[in-house]
């Protein structure tokens, strides 16, 4: 099984959301897609006069601010990709972690602040995707969570796709970025341990916004991925990019 989770960089960019339709069409099976969208949540925010605001990376989400998450991650981007990915003869379907109590969450809570409505993954109900997926459908899966009471959460979406990924017991998790993988001297590295992950941090090789992909990888690996590829389109197509096993 196979879940892909496609950063929000280039996800308003109309001729990566065609060559990403025609990519997944390419593929033998169905995967779980898994996408974010924190580009087009900063630039709507801006146009529409509120401050962003972030705890260790981490978007505060207020009652104001969710709205605009659900707006742009459950519609405007979610909606988008079904309708690039039909176009390639996909059937897909598009949904978020709230649609059928897909993927339920807590508040996340921060030593240094409280993020509002951020969630972390407690629970993700496994027969929601298998049945979509048996019936050759690809669901397309947006990280706002479902909560007690009816709460709903804004989830990383690195951490949704690594949570689904566990749960559906994953024979690969790919995170598709706007790099090609882990660099060392402007090399690609195609194969990497946990152990070796961690020492890369260490020695400062994976830095800045990598060190959350890997770490992510790594949560996957440990919890029963078999694998994880950190990537970008052309990788995903060539089956390239940075491996990470146990």
């Amino acid at each position: 099984m196979l879940v892909l989770k496609i950063g929000g960089q280039e996800l308003d960019d109309p001729s990566f959301v065609e060559r990403m339709g025609e990519t997944i069409a390419a593929l033998k099976t169905p995967p779980i897609l898994v996408h974010g969208g924190g580009k087009e949540i900063r630039e709507l925010q801006k146009r529409l006069g509120i401050e962003a605001q972030y705890i260790d990376g981490l978007r505060v989400t207020d009652a104001e601010s969710l709205s605009i998450v659900k707006m742009v991650l459950a519609g405007r981007v979610n909606k988008r990709l079904v309708a690039s990915l039909a176009t390639a003869g996909v059937d897909a379907f598009g949904m978020s972690g709230v649609d059928r109590s897909a993927v339920k969450a807590e508040k996340l809570h921060h030593p240094k602040g409280d993020l509002g409505q951020v969630g972390r993954v407690v629970d993700v109900r496994i027969k929601v995707f298998t049945h979509l997926l048996e019936d050759g459908v690809t669901p397309i899966l947006s990280p706002i969570c479902y909560g007690a009471d009816g709460m709903m959460f804004n989830v990383n979406a690195d951490q949704v796709a690594t949570a689904v990924a566990v749960a559906v017991k994953a024979d690969l998790l790919v995170f598709v970025s706007n790099v090609p993988g882990v660099l060392q001297d402007q090399k690609l590295l195609p194969q990497l341990t946990t152990h070796q992950v961690k020492q890369l941090i260490d020695e400062g090789v994976i830095k800045d916004g990598m060190i959350p992909k890997v770490k992510s990888a790594l949560d996957a690996v440990e919890g029963g991925v078999h694998a994880v590829r950190i990537t970008n389109l052309t990788g995903l197509q060539n089956d390239t990019g940075t491996t990470i096993v146990r």
